[in-house]
């Protein structure tokens, strides 16, 4: 998932300036959880054919800034995520 941060609310929704851009990961345990249980996902070769370590943006550090934490689950019904980023103004 794809982020962008911003000074303001203003700022985002009026093509302010953008102050960081990164990307956000979740675990391969949760995202293999919803391929084998949900439909739709089984044809899909990504989760297979690429791992953190070999994508080109989260691979130069496996990802350890950029890998949320998760809670909840399948059985549950819903996955929450939660990445801390640190920005310098």
């Amino acid at each position: 998932m794809h982020f962008e941060v911003y000074r303001s609310r203003k700022d985002a929704t009026s093509g302010g300036e953008i102050l960081a851009t990164s990307q956000l990961a979740l675990p391969r345990a949760a995202c293999a959880a919803v391929y084998r249980t949900q439909s739709g996902y089984g044809a899909s070769t990504n989760l297979n054919r690429v791992s953190i370590s070999s994508d080109g943006v989260f691979g130069k550090d496996d990802g350890v800034r950029q890998i949320a934490t998760m809670r909840g689950g399948v059985a549950k019904g819903f996955y929450k995520a939660k990445l801390v980023v640190p920005v310098d103004l």
